[in-house]
């Protein structure tokens, strides 16, 4: 860990002017959670440094000509494709942009966005496979199976993400564009298939698209989008396609977990906009549910990578990293009915983690340990837990261990996956937020206290900019009724309410100012000047 001798030194407690003003003395229970704060600010500033290296180590072995980064460095070096190099790498080169360079977030990564619609586009809006050899696409004839997969994939996996972050940009036009392109292609993607049924992509297109469209017709309040959804959901639920009857094959881990989460989200969606199709999914849901929990774990709770549901034998022993993309859609259907069970499944796995220190997520892959931290974090943010920090503490050291002086993690299109968890990992060491200019030497952490936020900034060099808070992005960007726990979503901490107002006692100049919520949103002024140091620990 990176340590750091600062000159400048501030310390903040904002919170609602409601609650008890606090005092300039800082207490020794805040002493104590400032301390924290500082060093939750080092561990997230390695992150941010980490993922800087990353898009760095990417972009230096970008194709010359297009500016497009290539799948995979050593096999498929010669191609941009939708559903690995856009869906899994690039946006979190644009995500990590975003925090560390916004003249780069500006300037080559709108750039890549303009160049990927321009060379890519194949069939209206959707993208297929380039080659840079050519100069044109790798295969002649149109593959609309293939694009319908990549396509479904750069939106949820990739785009998703982005525009629950960002809101309303230019990647979220990218994202609407092909979306309703891809309407006029499919209904339900009944026919893709890759090499058997293990190597189906029906059931990750399905579940894609369920997640998509149970979120996006929030967005856009268009119903043909939900009504889209319900044709899936009707699909699985309602027809002969039901996922532990009819199946004989199901992955819970990458790819399959997908349908059983995207199934669980559009209960969501509907139980607030169409009651009576909840009321008819409501069974069968929770059916699917009780039997995945009957014969997909193992002692500790954790869901085996694939399973039979007809006959509950094992079909892959191995532990899927995912187990929290699977126990999203559990809390999801525990909002609404609150089926203890489900609940249950998530402290069952949080009270034995201890047991899966180190362990050997995907053969020890950067992308198992990325999955395996979010599932923890996500699901962390909805129920405290006191043994998961620690856990997340340990295990995303491990991953970043992993990560190569060129800032090259595996030379994979799943490296984009290690910046996606360990921006995660570090708004929640800031409770959400973050400043601009960002600068490598500058560290910034947060701890919660009730109602309050305690907030370290420290420098080396005096520093000018601006400190921003999040907000409820569930509600202000993507309009959803509730924040229900969502793959790949990056999860809301303290978030400031446009409505409210704020007290801000700054120790170090002695002073406590009043903000609105929309204020804190938009950014507060912050100077950092040689000399500044308040509280010595």
């Amino acid at each position: 860990m990176k340590t750091f001798s600062s000159i400048a030194l501030v310390f903040f407690i904002i919170s609602s002017c409601g609650s008890p003003q606090p005092t300039f003395q800082v207490s020794a229970q805040d002493g104590l959670l400032f301390a924290k704060a500082h060093e939750n600010g080092i561990e997230a500033n390695e992150g941010f440094v980490r993922c800087q290296n990353f898009v760095q180590g990417w972009l230096d072995q970008s194709d010359p000509e297009t500016g497009l980064i290539p799948r995979n460095l050593e096999a498929s070096k010669d191609i941009w494709n939708a559903q690995d190099a856009a869906a899994d790498n690039y946006p979190f080169m644009v995500l990590t942009s975003f925090f560390v360079d916004q003249q780069m977030f500006n300037g080559r990564m709108l750039d890549m966005l303009h160049t990927e619609k321009r060379l890519t586009s194949r069939v209206n809006s959707l993208p297929d496979t380039y080659s840079f050899s050519k100069k044109g696409f790798e295969n002649e004839k149109v593959d609309i199976a293939k694009i319908v997969f990549g396509t479904s994939e750069y939106i949820k996996d990739g785009l998703l993400p982005l525009t629950e972050w960002l809101g309303q940009s230019p990647w979220s036009e990218r994202m609407i564009e092909m979306l309703y392109d891809l309407k006029n292609e499919i209904d339900i993607a009944d026919q893709i298939h890759r090499g058997g049924k293990k190597n189906s992509t029906r059931e990750e297109v399905n579940g894609e698209m369920l997640q998509t469209l149970s979120r996006v017709y929030w967005m856009t309040g268009d119903e043909q989008l939900l009504d889209w959804a319900i044709k899936i959901g009707d699909y699985y639920l309602l027809g002969d396609h039901f996922p532990t009857r009819d199946l004989d094959y199901l992955r819970l881990r990458d790819h399959g977990c997908e349908l059983i989460s995207g199934l669980c989200e559009l209960y969501v969606a509907t139980s607030y906009a169409k009651p009576d199709k909840k009321k008819a999914y409501q069974k069968p849901l929770h059916e699917m549910l009780d039997r995945i929990l009957e014969v997909g774990r193992n002692e500790d709770g954790m869901f085996y990578d694939a399973i039979n549901p007809q006959t509950g034998e094992i079909e892959q022993e191995r532990i899927a990293d995912t187990w929290g993309y699977t126990l999203n859609g559990y809390y999801d259907v525990f909002l609404l009915d609150h089926t203890p069970e489900y609940k249950e499944a998530i402290l069952k796995i949080f009270s034995n983690l201890h047991k899966y220190t180190n362990h050997d997520w995907e053969g020890g892959s950067s992308d198992g340990y990325a999955d395996a931290i979010e599932s923890a974090l996500n699901l962390y943010n909805r129920i405290p837990n006191s043994e998961v920090p620690k856990w997340m503490d340990s295990e995303i050291k491990v991953m970043w261990g992993k990560q190569l002086e060129s800032g090259i993690i595996e030379g994979w299109h799943g490296d984009g996956n290690f910046a996606r968890t360990t921006i995660m990992y570090n708004l929640w060491k800031s409770k959400g937020l973050y400043v601009q200019p960002w600068r490598e030497d500058l560290i910034l952490g947060a701890e919660q206290n009730g109602d309050s936020l305690l907030i370290s900034i420290s420098a080396k060099k005096p520093w000018t900019g601006k400190l921003y808070f999040d907000k409820p992005r569930y509600k202000e960007n993507m309009k959803l009724p509730i924040d229900w726990p969502r793959i790949n979503q990056f999860p809301e901490w303290f978030t400031a309410d446009k409505a409210a107002q704020y007290q801000l006692v700054d120790f170090d100049k002695q002073e406590q100012k009043q903000y609105g919520g929309n204020q804190l949103i938009d950014g507060v002024d912050l100077e950092i000047t040689d000399g500044k140091k308040l509280v010595v620990f």
